[in-house]
Formats: C-alpha cells, structure tokens, sequence
C-alpha cells in the first residue's frame, strides 16, 4: 500500500459546473484508460497525444477536457482534430468519446529524481496516478509501458 499523499486537481481546474471540472488540456484513451496531459501552452500536450496516438491512443479531446465523475470526456462540440504545431490541425481518426481516468501527466515541470517517488492526484473517487515529466520522445513508449504493465516500484 502507498501512502503518499495525493495533490489535488484544483491547481489545474479551468471551470467547474457542480462537481464536473474543466482543463484546458488534452486527453487520450490509451489502453481503454484515460491519461490526461496537463501544461501550459507549448508545454507539449498535443505533441505527447500525437506520439501516443502513433502508438495505439485514441484522442478523447485536444486542447480542453472534462471530468465528470472520473471519467474524461470532450467537450460538446470538440472538433474531431489534434494540432500538430508547425503542421496544422490533422483530423484524429477515431476518436474516445469517454475514458475512466488513470494517469495524470504534469507537462509543466521535470521530475527531478532518477527513480521518482510514487505521485498521485486525488479529486476522483480514486488515488490516481501523476507523473511530473517534460514531454521528449521517450515520455510515450514509458507511459505505454506503465499502461500496460505498471510501474514495479
């Protein structure tokens, strides 16, 4: 058992309506299970789905998310397409209309341990699991990994 204690999702809450949050984020499907990338912009949100996307994901939505209950879903009338920076907006193939949440991954900042401590973020009915790590190319194949496997300590 853990017992770190978990951050909460305020800090990145963009609107709420009851007990449904808002982030001005992007969400994929990854293995059935949602994983939520957070940052500011030209933080690597979108570039991060697009490598995870290449690697099996389905977008659930670019660029703004919500919440409800514990489970990721766009936005009412998200448009069906992911921005590549430099390239443009590409459609998204097919899309996760909603994701239990599962990984939280904190664009903002690097992790500064080799060998991390287990984080977690709490605002769900559940302890899930947040990653503090800048986008890069081996960020991807890592969380595909933690997705699939889970992490051994």
């Amino acid at each position: 058992m853990d017992d770190a204690v978990p951050e909460t999702l305020d800090q990145w809450v963009a609107a709420q309506d009851g007990a449904d949050l808002y982030f001005n984020a992007t969400a994929v499907s990854l293995e059935g299970r949602g994983v939520l990338l957070l940052g500011p912009s030209g933080a690597g949100k979108s570039s991060t789905a697009l490598a995870l996307m290449a690697l099996g994901a389905e977008l659930i939505s670019d660029d703004g998310v919500w919440l409800r209950g514990g489970t990721l879903s766009p936005p009412e009338a998200a448009p069906p397409f992911i921005e590549a920076r430099g390239i443009g907006l590409l459609n998204a193939g097919s899309l996760c209309p909603a994701a239990p949440l599962a990984l939280v991954i904190d664009l903002s900042q690097a992790e500064a341990d080799r060998l991390p401590p287990r984080r977690f973020v709490a605002g769900t009915d559940q302890k899930v699991t947040l990653i503090r790590a800048r986008s890069g190319p081996t960020l991807p194949p890592a969380v595909l990994q933690l997705m699939r496997y889970g992490r051994s300590t």
